[in-house]
């Protein structure tokens, strides 16, 4: 039982409001965020295909594989994470900064 689900049933009449809606929705991440780096979001090729590249996440190994499988089941794409960096087949970086600002990222575009 999760503090949404005890919230639930000591208060039964309680209408979460739009921001409470919001939050939750960002809520299934398992990872911790970070306010003070700012990660990078880099456009590579490798052996002629794109890669999306994320840097400078300074978290646990535990928060770096949550959030390297966070990413790719939200995209729906094949990824890597190795040296602190995360790799997402594809480029997603529009889409992958919009996502991780959500989260409460601050994410800086790299190159092109």
């Amino acid at each position: 039982m999760d503090l949404q689900d005890q919230l639930k049933a000591l208060f039964p009449d309680h209408q979460p409001s739009e921001e409470e809606k919001q939050i939750e929705e960002t809520e299934d991440v398992s990872f911790y965020i970070h306010s003070s780096p700012t990660l990078g979001c880099i456009y590579e090729k490798r052996k002629g295909k794109p890669h999306t590249v994320i840097e400078n996440y300074q978290g646990a190994q535990k928060d770096f594989k949550a959030l390297s499988s966070a990413l790719k089941s939200k995209f729906k794409v094949g990824g890597s994470f190795k040296n602190e960096r995360i790799v997402i087949q594809g480029d997603q970086r529009d889409e992958i900064m919009n996502y991780l600002k959500a989260l409460g990222f601050t994410v800086k575009r790299i190159g092109g």
